[in-house]
């Protein structure tokens, strides 16, 4: 099943979150943080107030609470608007 996002929506998965700290020590699940960067899967066409700002393949940062989970195929996504994309990860 392929998801196609409508107008000014993006669809997003989030980037795995680290597994070990910077000094190498490994978290536990429960440890870890919800990532907010995430990677662009699909972009809808965009609209003239909102045009689409993103393309496929980029990492995003989005707030925490943002958007729509949606879970497909066992994969995990988020479905938001292309205006609540904070920044783009270079």
């Amino acid at each position: 099943m392929t998801i196609k996002p409508l107008a000014d929506r993006v669809l997003l998965k989030q980037v795995k979150p680290e597994e070990t700290t910077a000094s190498g020590l490994i978290l536990a699940a429960s440890a870890q943080e919800k990532p907010e960067i995430s990677e662009v899967v699909a972009v809808g066409p965009g609209t003239e107030k909102n045009p689409m700002t993103v393309k496929v393949g980029d990492k995003v940062i989005i707030s925490k609470y943002s958007g729509t989970q949606v879970k497909v195929d066992g994969e995990e996504y988020t479905i938001t608007e292309v205006k609540e994309v904070l920044a783009v990860v270079e």
